[in-house]
């Protein structure tokens, strides 16, 4: 069973806990306009499982902030993350910041 998405606004930044996979992003993806209205960096840090549906909701909200013109930040990428972005060719749109 996929463990719980929850997040804190913080602005700028939104911080994502838990797992964002197809099972538990609804969630977000209702609230996604009110909750990236004022953000600049969305915390993915403290994840401990994203999948692809997880990788395209980022993806999403980065979109609908540029569009805002704001350069929406990912920041606390892990390695796994890093590897599915990379598995997907997606290093040039989705730049990242990775844990030290």
């Amino acid at each position: 069973m996929a463990e719980a998405l929850s997040w804190e606004s913080q602005p700028p930044i939104l911080i994502l806990r838990g797992e964002l996979t197809r099972e538990t992003l609804l969630p977000l993806w209702q609230q996604r306009e009110a909750l990236v209205a004022d953000k600049a960096i969305v915390d993915v840090a403290q994840l401990q499982r994203v999948d692809s549906s997880g990788l395209a909701l980022l993806l999403h909200l980065r979109e609908q902030q540029r569009q805002r013109g704001v350069e929406l930040k990912i920041s606390g990428v892990t390695e796994r993350l890093q590897t599915l972005i990379a598995l997907y060719n997606l290093q040039a749109i989705m730049p990242a910041d990775t844990v030290a």
